[in-house]
């Protein structure tokens, strides 16, 4: 399931430092027949204490995280709405994901200049909302003329569908993110279609720097102002230090700790980043687990086991039978398969049966 989130921001903020960091956590190319050459997508392994326990338990020869994608987007500037800068590309590269990770400083340092000469955290993320609020009005403004036709002729599908793009270019035109507008469940299908840029989930990246000024660390009111802004879009965002999480990105366990501590840092970021991505795009997942191989399957939220089946093999779907399942943690304080059947842990699921996070999983087809 190649589902991607794309990281944006504006020039000078740690997108690529971030994307760096983050792509030293890769997973092989080989797992993974959907990942892409190209050098600013990266297939990232979803940190998960749990397959590693599996594994253990398995004593398994190959353990498979799960994954998602991340892809490095050029820097916005002011004016990318109108062609500005890397602006048409910049907004065709955001279309093309599933959620956006939105880098933004909360670090001085005089040696990283500010693309608009100072750092204020909620000017920056206005400028880029601005810039695609702007592009989605575009959008949706050509598609009202497109359908205007069939509007006159008194086309029902059509007089339906400029209703409810005429909710949200009202919004976008109050400044409002696409997002925000209240619609039922039909009317969502519609407007997801026109792809708009606002419509996707966000999670906000704050990034500091070791050895810099760092909003978080002060008190400075910046940053309370910040915190304040997000709360009241009701997002979720991250802390983390790209520039260090780059550099320790090569090291595990204790040694990685001791480097962290060296050079300044508190916090593990990224690892919050991958996992709390992998929620905004809706995303769980279920194992299967083995002497041979042990792996992290990846579905969407309120999959059916015969659908949560297909991760694995297309024709999982038609020719499922049911499904043997146990929850992960209830498998080891079991000691084994066997033992968990003798206790009725082991269950036997049919076809309306609503996978959960974390379970294990067994197909029979």
């Amino acid at each position: 399931m190649a589902l991607a989130i794309g990281i944006v921001g504006l020039p000078n903020v740690g997108k690529s430092t971030l994307f760096n960091a983050l792509t030293k956590k890769s997973v092989p190319a080989e797992n993974y027949p959907f990942c892409t050459i190209d050098p600013s997508v990266g297939v990232v392994a979803v940190p998960d204490e749990r397959l590693h326990k599996l594994a253990e338990f398995s004593k398994t020869q190959k353990t498979i995280p799960a994954a998602v994608e991340f892809v490095d987007i050029a820097g916005l500037v002011k004016g990318a709405s109108e062609g500005e800068g890397l602006g048409n590309q910049f907004l065709s590269h955001i279309r093309e994901t599933d959620a956006i990770a939105e880098v933004v400083r909360i670090f001085e340092d005089d040696n990283v200049i500010h693309v608009h000469g100072k750092v204020d955290p909620v000017s920056d993320i206005e400028t880029i909302n601005l810039e695609l609020i702007l592009a989605d009005e575009q959008t949706v403004t050509k598609r009202l003329a497109n359908i205007e036709k069939d509007v006159k002729r008194g086309d029902k599908e059509a007089v339906k569908e400029k209703e409810i793009l005429q909710k949200v270019s009202e919004a976008l035109s109050q400044g409002k993110l696409a997002r925000t507008v209240i619609l039922k469940d039909d009317e969502v299908l519609v407007v997801r279609a026109m792809h708009l840029l606002t419509l996707k989930p966000v999670l906000y990246v704050l990034n500091k720097k070791a050895g810099g000024k760092n909003l978080d660390e002060i008190n400075d009111p910046r940053y309370t102002a910040l915190l304040e802004y997000l709360k009241s879009l009701g997002v979720h965002y991250v802390v983390v230090d790209a520039g260090v999480e780059q550099e320790l990105a090569a090291f595990e366990g204790e040694e990685k700790e001791m480097f962290r501590a060296e050079l300044g840092s508190k916090n593990d970021g990224i690892n919050d980043l991958i996992t709390k991505g992998y929620e905004m795009l809706g995303l769980e997942t279920y194992f299967t687990t083995g002497e041979k191989e042990t792996r992290a399957w990846t579905i969407k939220k309120g999959s059916t086991a015969p659908v949560a089946g297909m991760a694995i093999h297309t024709d999982f779907k038609d020719k499922f039978i049911r499904a043997e399942v146990i929850f992960w943690k209830d498998l080891l304080d079991a000691g084994s398969f066997a033992n968990a059947k003798e206790k009725g842990l082991l269950r036997i699921e049919g076809k309306e049966y609503v996978v959960k996070d974390g379970d294990v999983i067994e197909f029979r087809v």
